[in-house]
């Protein structure tokens, strides 16, 4: 098989592995290397169904040994099959560097023979694209669950970031859906990643010219909808990821459905703004102080308001909380309001410094107040003369006909 067709098999079966993020290092270019990284991230290219694919995003193989029944490339699955050899890919990966089509390498695989033969598959195409071609640009790549710890170490030695996809909720989800997989082969890499993560740290304290691993740290991606669990068991588990692996990232992706099982749900179309919700929210987490068992707390289905935002939802569900003054409250109190976030906050505790602020201050401020006016004061003065009930504000808060599609690019 030509190269030409691998490429345009492997990059098509990578498009279900989501990766729309900034590289997270700053790396300048060096004599005698190939590239930089930048941290600022280099999200420029889309997948045919939109998705946001901002490297050479593509699989070592399609070819696996697993049986997952949400996966497109499962063994009982007809489809094209292909692998590259590790030669072949990163010769490949570095044409496309020098035409300036790619600024880095997102490198994912099936599981081909066994976790640890394509683990070291995937560490002899790093070590190609990083000894061989001096490659010092951005690389993010899947440890396998299951492979030898030294191979993932010796692999996190080339890479910027490492991923281990959990990809299903809970570990029942899993024996349902993924019989061949278990949760603690998955959660030992990533606990082992984490280790190691620090103790590259502290020896560069000790020496600055120590080996990094894995330098823009690890994440992990959640299929969204295959499987029963509602979202605030799924934020749950990524509050838990966040705490005890340190994770960078935690990246939920809307159930595709590539294949008819009666164990998967009948859909038409992923749910993206269920993944969109879950996203805002884990925002909440990472940057708004909120934890996960605030959110939903009040809710009957332990699902998100599918028209309206987790920040909004939780305030009408604590609706005792509010009015906020502006002029007075903390930092982390600013943070809960609506429509108001780190940036808006900031302004606001560096401009009350000098003035009493109210709501003419707040727009010269450039501070929306669209959410926001229904849960503040300024100066003990609402924004509107009467008070408004959770009800009616409900109606004011809500998005309508909300349907959140992955635009087509052409």
């Amino acid at each position: 098989m030509q190269t030409e067709e691998k490429l345009k098999i492997l990059t098509d079966s990578a498009k279900y592995d989501v990766a729309c993020t900034s590289s997270g290092v700053d790396r300048s270019g060096v004599a005698g290397k190939l590239g930089n990284a930048v941290a600022s991230g280099i999200c420029h290219s889309f997948a045919a169904d939109g998705r946001c694919i901002s490297l050479l995003k593509v699989l070592f193989t399609n070819v696996c040994i697993y049986d997952c029944k949400y996966c497109v490339n499962r063994r009982s699955n007809d489809v094209p099959r292909a692998t590259f050899m590790p030669d072949e890919l990163a010769e490949l990966a570095m044409n496309f560097y020098r035409r300036n089509y790619i600024e880095g390498v997102f490198l994912s695989s099936a599981v081909i023979k066994s976790p640890d033969y394509t683990m070291e598959l995937l560490y002899k195409t790093l070590y190609l694209i990083r000894e061989h071609y001096k490659f010092n640009g951005y690389i993010h790549v899947k440890a396998i669950p299951g492979a030898d710890s030294k191979l993932i170490y010796n692999t996190g030695l080339l890479a910027d970031r490492m991923s281990v996809n959990i990809e299903l909720p809970s570990e029942q989800s899993l024996q349902v859906l993924a019989p061949d997989k278990k949760k603690v082969d998955i959660l030992a890499p990533m606990k082992q990643i984490k280790g190691q993560i620090t103790q590259s740290k502290n020896e560069i304290v000790l020496y600055k010219h120590a080996p990094q691993f894995v330098p823009a740290g690890q994440s992990t991606q959640l299929i969204i909808g295959a499987t029963p669990e509602n979202d605030k068991k799924i934020i749950t588990l990524s509050e838990a990821l966040y705490d005890q692996y340190a994770l960078k990232r935690v990246f939920y992706s809307a159930y595709m459905p590539v294949s008819k099982d009666p164990l998967l749900p009948e859909t038409t179309a992923p749910p993206k703004t269920r993944e969109h919700r879950l996203y805002q929210a884990d925002f909440l987490l990472r940057f708004y102080g909120f934890k996960a068992n605030e959110l939903l707390s009040n809710s009957d289905s332990g699902n998100f308001d599918l028209h309206l935002d987790p920040k909004c939802q939780w305030a009408l569900e604590n609706y005792h909380l509010f009015p906020i003054e502006i002029n007075t409250a903390d930092y982390k109190t600013l943070l809960r309001i609506p429509g108001v976030g780190t940036i808006s906050v900031m302004k606001i505790i560096k401009a009350r410094k000098f003035r009493t602020l109210d709501f003419d201050n707040l727009r010269k401020l450039n501070i929306s107040l669209k959410r926001a006016r229904y849960f503040v004061t300024c100066n003990g003065k609402m924004y509107q003369k009467y008070q408004t009930n959770t009800d009616m504000l409900y109606n004011q808060l809500a998005e309508n006909d909300v349907c959140y599609e992955q635009l087509t690019i052409v």
